[in-house]
């Protein structure tokens, strides 16, 4: 199994700005945040290791992964051997619903889900409420986007003979596509320099093509 060094994803994690109007959903002062922060990181323990697509959206809606930790997750989806908030916000989210009914039938390792503005933004002063994030906001956001891609990019293969040492002679670029849902997070990306191709964002209408063009990319 490869292995996969975040300490650079969380610390950027943890570096980003939160306005009055954007709510911190991995501040371990609070136990929401914590919460969140333990669901995020077995998601990742789990899915990050193999995954040769990352899956980014624009922000966290206030339905899904405000409530779960976990991008395009809503409570409906949140598997066993995760934690669950006593009083989410929603059952479920539209969004949410449409990206894991796509990744259900997904052949091959799953691609890892990300937002590339890690905070909830709100409409002040109501928190059940999504807003565009700012140019700031994603600016600030960016570099935990990069931070996971190169964390994808580079990883080792472990476990085999030789431990350490075969392990430090492993590393080498894995090849990890960048996929952005919808033109907003395509933008977003490129303000942090990534490249990605975007798909139709499931909202709003775009389920049937957002879900043909995610098997296209996963046939491809």
């Amino acid at each position: 199994m490869p292995v996969i060094d975040l300490t650079r994803f969380w610390a950027a994690l943890d570096a980003v700005p939160a306005a009055a109007d954007a709510e911190a959903l991995y501040d371990v002062s609070t136990a929401a945040g914590r919460l969140r922060r333990t669901n995020l990181s077995r998601y990742l323990d789990a899915v990050a290791p193999t995954a040769g697509m990352l899956l980014v959206a624009e922000a966290p809606g206030w339905r899904g992964m405000t409530n779960t930790g976990v991008p395009f997750t809503s409570m409906r989806e949140l598997g066993a051997g995760y934690l669950a908030p006593e009083e989410p916000t929603a059952p479920w989210e539209a969004s949410s619903r449409v990206v894991q009914a796509v990744l259900a039938d997904w052949r091959g390792p799953l691609p890892v889900t990300w937002a590339v503005f890690p905070h909830h933004p709100f409409r002040a002063p109501d928190r059940l409420t999504n807003r565009t994030p700012r140019p700031q906001e994603v600016r600030d956001g960016a570099p935990v986007a990069l931070a996971l891609l190169e964390a994808l990019r580079t990883r080792r293969t472990g476990g085999g003979a030789g431990g350490a040492a075969a392990d430090a002679d492993a590393d080498a670029d894995a090849d990890v596509r960048v996929v952005a849902v919808g033109r907003k997070a395509q933008g977003a990306l490129a303000l942090a320099g990534i490249d990605a191709v975007a798909v139709r964002h499931p909202a709003q209408g775009g389920a049937t093509q957002f879900t043909a063009e995610m098997r296209a990319l996963r046939d491809a």
